[in-house]
């Protein structure tokens, strides 16, 4: 797997600790709706008070705005009903110890606070084809505008706080980075990929045998213009039933096991240049062009530093995080009233 993959995979501290809106607003994107809390819940009133953080009061509906918000960043998560309680506590933790770093950012001043929850409010609208869309998506996250707007605000003020009480003060050194690596080597190696270009003569799984007859000549068709020279590109745009064919059949660069079996086959065997005879898949009959082959080879330190220092950091920030909220909470008068 390549490393940017692996690396990229370290979650942000503040989406994924305190519930920032990052998280939200992928989960209220239009393709993707957010697994809702057990039915029996939301027979409770939203107002009911679930905590008490020094004398701030956490209501169940802010509770189930954090229960959503979880659930959507892991999708297709269901909960079963003799694990929901334990899943109401682990959200309110959650829930408690983001209005902890509140009440501390509260303390520390924000540059242009007002101008950011503007800048950020417009990048959330920007996300959706239409007012409706946005308006849509804030309902099913239990919030009005004038709500979600406070919530950024509340986001704003936790980053800064984090950013200048606990990231400010972290560093990686290269001697953590280098140890990272050589600890790690296996995360460094691109794997061997190829470029390829295709024309798909696609048949429907339901198709009869008269018609994926029909599709295979029309195939073995195309092969015998490119055979004499006809231009790729040009034939993938006026022929191909991929959507790649818009970019005349090109389909970028794959490693294996992104592709089907015999397309995968066709394609790692030829060298650049060079034209497969028609393969068959489920999807349909390929001409498949090879523009480029990559081999497997391991990334240097120099070129993989900046992305582990970001992860280590990420880590440290984490640990930072929960020890300071560890302490916090020390000091703190917090009530758990959920029952």
């Amino acid at each position: 797997m390549h490393v940017t993959t692996r690396l990229t995979h370290a979650a942000g501290v503040i989406a994924a600790l305190l519930l920032g809106f990052g998280s939200l607003a992928l989960a209220a994107e239009p393709d993707q709706k957010a697994a809702q809390p057990k039915p029996a819940e939301s027979a409770r009133s939203g107002a009911e008070i679930v905590a008490r953080v020094n004398g701030v009061d956490i209501r169940m509906d802010e509770l189930r705005r954090a229960q959503k918000i979880i659930m959507s960043g892991r999708p297709g998560l269901q909960i079963p009903p003799e694990k929901q309680k334990e899943f109401d506590q682990q959200a309110l933790t959650q829930v408690v110890s983001a209005e902890l770093i509140y009440q501390a950012g509260q303390k520390l001043p924000v540059k242009d606070l007002d101008k950011q929850v503007d800048d950020r409010m417009a990048q959330h609208r920007a996300r959706f084809a239409s007012a409706e869309d946005f308006a849509k998506a804030i309902k099913g996250m239990d919030m009005d505008e004038k709500e979600l707007r406070e919530f950024t605000r509340r986001d704003l003020v936790v980053a800064n706080f984090i950013e200048q009480s606990i990231a400010a003060k972290i560093t990686v050194s290269e001697a953590d980075s280098k140890a990272f690596y050589d600890q790690n080597s296996d995360k460094f190696v691109n794997s061997a990929s190829v470029r390829a270009s295709h024309i798909l003569c696609g048949v429907d799984a339901k198709a009869t045998a008269e018609e994926r007859k029909n599709a295979r000549e029309k195939a073995q068709k195309l092969r015998k213009e490119l055979a004499a020279g006809a231009d790729f590109a040009a034939l993938a745009k006026e022929n191909s039933t991929c959507p790649s064919s818009k970019q005349g059949g090109d389909l970028g660069y794959f490693g294996k096991g992104q592709m089907v079996p015999p397309f995968e086959q066709a394609a790692f065997a030829l060298k650049p240049g060079e034209i497969s005879d028609v393969v068959e898949t489920q999807f349909g009959y390929h001409v498949i062009k090879l523009t480029d082959k990559k081999d497997a080879e391991t990334v240097a330190f120099k070129d993989a530093r900046p992305r582990i220092e970001e992860y280590l950091k990420n880590q440290k920030i984490q640990a930072a995080v929960n020890a300071y909220l560890a302490e916090a909470r020390k000091g703190a008068a917090v009530e758990l009233l959920l029952k």
